[in-house]
């Protein structure tokens, strides 16, 4: 099983680039073929044999994502297996990329992996990287209904059924609206706790467009994915949620800004998921409301 790995940069981190770059060369079994996207920014120097794409304008997280898949042929068919992986990251362990193929080849309806995030120094794995709503406990293992964009592995037959990832979105949702997506054409996805991603800790908040973009990509995701009756239902939790988190007063005015757009911008095609794919994904603990 041919595995290749798809990194997007902005130029800004040329030490830790090379450091994931290194993990990745020191994985088991056949060499992972590694592509680099510079997302609107020149390449820093990589290691020989990593092929680099620099682009003119950054496309954004799965815009510039696209682009890496698409250096693997159409829809990445030149490989079976691709990593997404975060450029300040570093693969932990050495036998990650087996452990894929192992998964993808002992399951044929395994479609996509998560990997645990783990903080370098501390272990720590936050709650918001275990992509479940029981996140206490991010040793255990699962099947799941979204995945992390950054630390994760895609089967290409999956990009191949279902197509990429939403270039709209530019940042936040595009993970789970690749998700839906796959679980609706009746692929699974898996959280592996064992297969490690070290990356420091973080906020998302960070982002100067964080609360104004996931407030638009939320709205954008329930039209492009859920049946009618239930996208009024998934919107008003997640407005009640962000009211219960008290957000600052800017930040709650770039939510508003973000949501109102959500509505009044074009969100791309609309396939709602079927019925089956609702009580799915409310067997796997995470009906389409939250």
């Amino acid at each position: 099983m041919k595995v290749g790995a798809v990194v997007i940069t902005m130029g800004n981190r040329p030490a830790e680039l090379r450091a994931l770059l290194d993990s990745v060369a020191k994985q088991d079994g056949d060499p992972v073929e590694v592509v680099v996207v510079g997302n609107g920014s020149p390449v820093p120097d990589v290691p020989e044999g990593v092929r680099t794409i620099e682009l003119s304008e950054n496309l954004g997280i799965p815009g510039g994502r696209n682009v890496g898949i698409e250096a693997f042929g159409p829809g990445g068919t030149d490989v079976d297996v691709l990593l997404f992986l975060d450029d300040d990251g570093l693969l932990a362990r050495t036998d990650t990329a087996e452990l894929c193929r192992e998964a993808f080849a002992a399951d044929p309806r395994l479609g996509i992996i998560s990997f645990r995030i783990a903080d370098p120094d501390t272990g720590e794995t936050q709650r918001r990287h275990v992509p479940r709503l029981r996140a206490s406990d991010p040793m255990r293992s699962s099947r799941v209904t979204t995945f992390l964009g950054g630390a994760n592995a895609v089967r290409t037959k999956v990009f191949a059924e279902v197509g990429g990832l939403p270039d709209e979105f530019f940042y936040a949702h595009e993970e789970t609206d690749l998700a839906w997506r796959a679980l609706d054409a009746g692929w699974m996805i898996d959280y592996r706790s064992d297969m490690v991603l070290y990356h420091p800790t973080t906020a998302p908040s960070r982002h100067a467009v964080y609360h104004r973009m996931v407030a638009r990509n939320r709205v954008w995701l329930a039209r492009r994915n859920l049946p009618a009756v239930l996208v009024p239902v998934y919107l008003g939790v997640w407005m009640l949620l962000t009211l219960l988190r008290r957000p600052s007063r800017a930040a709650l005015r770039a939510w508003f800004g973000g949501f109102r757009e959500g509505w009044t911008t074009p969100c791309g095609p609309r396939r709602p998921m079927r019925w089956r794919t609702v009580w799915r994904l409310a067997r796997l603990g995470r009906p389409p409301v939250i």
